[in-house]
């Protein structure tokens, strides 16, 4: 009898959490695009903050011993939200990203089982949040469909799928840092959005 292979999730809560990690950051990465359009747009946030505690995370990840505060980082974090009153898609998105960046900390910081299954979805979530915003379809079963067929929903999927190849395989210097180029998909976010400039 032939063994049914293991689901996208059940394959990502079996990883190491050291992959796990790596998973959770190069979707940060591909999330971070949308924070910096919202606060390039609105003038809220803080993407430098954004980007140096996940840059710190990444150094982690390749320096197991480096010696970082990531209780003082979880603390920047949370003053990057944005205003509790902007309920705006934008806004939203943003906070996605930061939301996700928080739940990899987490893991930092000890244990957090259910962190990478829930950056995946919050990164799932928002695709599908962006289809509906776009589709203005109202039938939700015809909506169900479209968002399912939908290219930028193929594309997060492949997305995920490669990213979790990618980390399936043992961790190394090098290989982090061919994670971490999958995370940042060329500066384009999970939307399909990209800033004009590039920040760094």
């Amino acid at each position: 009898m032939v063994a049914k292979p293991l689901g996208f999730y059940q394959r990502l809560q079996l990883l190491p959490l050291p992959a796990q990690q790596a998973f959770m950051a190069a979707l940060c990465e591909r999330l971070l695009p949308n924070y910096a359009l919202y606060e390039q747009t609105t003038g809220h946030g803080d993407s430098h903050t954004l980007r140096t505690v996940l840059s710190l995370v990444w150094e982690r990840l390749s320096v197991p011993n480096a010696s970082i505060d990531f209780a003082r980082q979880a603390e920047k974090l949370a003053e990057c939200e944005p205003p509790e009153e902007d309920d705006s898609f934008g806004a939203r998105r943003a906070l996605d990203a930061v939301v996700s960046v928080s739940a990899l900390l987490d893991t930092l910081q000890g244990e957090s089982v259910e962190a990478v299954l829930d950056v995946s979805r919050t990164s799932r979530a928002g695709v599908r949040a962006f289809i509906e915003l776009t589709e203005g379809e109202e039938d939700a079963q015809a909506l169900a469909l479209i968002t399912r067929d939908h290219p930028l929903m193929a594309d997060e999927n492949d997305y995920q799928d490669a990213v979790l190849d990618a980390v399936s395989e043992p961790i190394t210097k090098a290989s982090l840092k061919e994670i971490r180029q999958l995370g940042r998909n060329g500066g384009i976010s999970n939307l399909g959005l990209s800033l004009d400039e590039e920040d760094e």
